[in-house]
């Protein structure tokens, strides 16, 4: 997950060949980075001066980046403190929007933000939330019940030993707060003799992030939103990084580009209109140069979709994955 660093401390945007292959055809016009970040993506888009960036962040921190952007490419940048699942809440009567991307993973910065709590090495409370939240990952910790505890780690972390590390956190959690340090050392003791390739806080620390940002309805939302805003003829670019996001991603593409009859006694006059020309089924992956350079992109996944109707019915899509987000709402 950790896929926009490498081993020295420098920040990558991850794929950015791949992705500006993909739309450079459609330069001249506006593109919406929906996770502004470090503004990797954004930065080589506006090498081209015929190019505009509306940029969205929840993370109230990546301010600081955007002053230098204001500055060097003026009015052909805007900034918004914003989710993407709020893409509709911004004004783009002035703009011809070409694309829209969506970088699913975290920077460097927000790694070493201790404050954040996303790393297995920070000591202090847990928190985990990536702007504009409800709740922190302290308060999950210290008010869930061991099922649903287990029910998250389980579902957002496939993690194996979810019940043994739920039913651990209840018992400590009687004596004293637990602070990230401490959640590290429970997990650990329940996972000792197990011999894993990552982490053994990797799949927990996943879980509690996915459900303190609400990750999946996010997603979901910011896929539709995108949708309902970009013109026909327009991209629609992801790069994910864990399971979940990919399966949630390739269904969006996947399911609404191909022609289907929703019975196989309707007439071919029923089958539903595709909503995306997909040129690849598969997603694109980095290369071997690349996962040289920055060993933690190997996760990542591109996939894109140019948008070939206007009107599409999404229920099926909320629908699928409904039980993710009733996880999502277990708090």
């Amino acid at each position: 997950m950790n896929a926009t660093i490498n081993l020295e401390n420098k920040h990558f945007p991850v794929l950015l060949k791949e992705l500006i292959s993909i739309i450079s055809p459609l330069y001249g016009g506006t593109f919406i980075d929906c996770t502004f970040g470090q503004g990797g993506y954004s930065e080589k888009i506006l090498e081209s001066k015929e190019n505009n960036i509306i940029a969205l962040d929840r993370d109230k921190d990546v301010l600081s980046n955007t002053s230098k952007f204001y500055k060097k490419y003026n009015k052909r940048f805007e900034f918004y403190n914003l989710k993407f699942s709020q893409l509709d809440q911004i004004k783009f009567k002035k703009h011809k929007i070409k694309g829209i991307i969506f970088d699913l993973g975290f920077s460097l910065s927000q790694i070493k933000n201790s404050q954040k709590g996303l790393s297995f090495s920070d000591k202090g409370n847990l928190n985990m939330k990536m702007g504009i939240n409800d709740f922190s990952a302290n308060e999950v910790i210290s008010n869930m019940d061991e099922k649903n505890l287990t029910k998250v780690f389980k579902v957002f972390g496939d993690e194996k030993y979810s019940k043994k590390i739920a039913r651990e956190i209840v018992i400590k959690r009687k004596d004293k707060a637990i602070k990230t340090e401490d959640l590290v050392e429970i997990i650990d003791n329940v996972k000792k003799y197990q011999k894993t390739k990552i982490h053994n806080s990797t799949k927990v620390f996943q879980a509690l992030r996915i459900l303190v940002n609400k990750e999946i309805s996010e997603l979901i939302n910011g896929l539709i939103n995108s949708f309902n805003l970009i013109p026909v003829g327009g991209i629609i670019a992801v790069v994910s990084f864990h399971s979940i996001e990919d399966r949630i991603v390739k269904f969006f593409f996947k399911n609404y580009s191909e022609q289907k009859n929703s019975s196989r006694y309707l007439p071919e006059l029923e089958v539903s209109k595709r909503c995306f020309k997909l040129l690849s089924k598969k997603p694109i992956l980095p290369s071997l140069s690349e996962i040289r350079q920055n060993p933690p992109s190997r996760s990542a996944k591109l996939r894109y979709g140019i948008k070939t109707n206007d009107k599409c019915n999404f229920s099926e899509f909320r629908e699928k994955f409904k039980n993710l987000i009733n996880v999502e709402d277990l708090r």
